[in-house]
């Protein structure tokens, strides 16, 4: 099933399959934060994110939003299928932490009015900058259609996950998402949602169980992605 490597990130390799509108998704247990600055590997992490990823996708799926899992295959792989991904990334915030705190002066752990999206270039090189749907439009990365397509999908998906994380204890702070196309054009969720991508605390007590536990040397980084696990299973 597993053929040819199509691309390797940081957490992530995608193959051609047999069929060439599928790819398989590995996931990896390597670890990076500030834009690969930091290195190192989260021993399962890449078991427990293809865990956490399925379940939410398939969560997803149910509830109407197009997604490009098609089903998990082994401990670190899952099929998927085949988008040419929309070089944005998209960041929905619910609760003041990261760069919100960092730049702009919020203080953490202030939940926000109404949820915040923003959306940042997907290049490694220039750092993956915030940018504008101005930006957007005048480096044609999407067209306006597009960029109502993905605002609207991703408040909804906000609204979904809010609801998923509240009944396992967990607060979604905020959560990147990436988007694809497909062969016909559609827009599909793609990539992974974990506790790398997602910043998820502890309802009760504000514990922060994702990537800030790796980014900020917190501790505990293998036991707080595995109680994320946990509380899904």
């Amino acid at each position: 099933m597993k053929n040819k490597l199509i691309y390797e990130g940081k957490a992530k390799k995608i193959y051609s399959t047999d069929k060439d509108d599928i790819y398989l998704q590995e996931f990896k247990d390597d670890a990076t934060a500030f834009n690969g600055l930091k290195k190192d590997r989260i021993s399962h992490k890449g078991e427990i994110n293809n865990f956490i990823s399925s379940v939410i996708f398939s969560y997803l799926k149910e509830n109407s939003i197009p997604v490009h899992f098609l089903e998990k295959i082994s401990e670190t792989e899952m099929l998927v299928s085949r988008v040419n991904i929309i070089k944005i990334e998209v960041v929905c915030r619910n609760i003041a932490a990261g760069s919100l705190v960092k730049k702009f002066g919020f203080e953490e752990g202030k939940e926000l009015e109404n949820p915040l999206i923003e959306f940042y270039y997907k290049s490694d090189e220039l750092g993956d900058p915030l940018f504008s749907e101005d930006h957007i439009l005048a480096m044609k990365l999407a067209d306006k259609n597009d960029l109502d397509v993905v605002r609207k999908m991703t408040k909804y998906i906000n609204t979904l996950l809010i609801k998923f994380f509240s009944e396992k204890g967990i607060k979604l702070v905020d959560f990147k998402l990436e988007f694809g196309k497909d062969k016909n054009g559609n827009i599909l969720l793609a990539d992974e949602i974990s506790p790398d991508t997602c910043r998820l605390w502890d309802s009760v007590t504000n514990k922060k169980l994702d990537k800030d536990r790796f980014r900020f040397d917190l501790g505990e980084v293998e036991e707080s992605y595995q109680e994320i696990k946990n509380r899904l299973s």
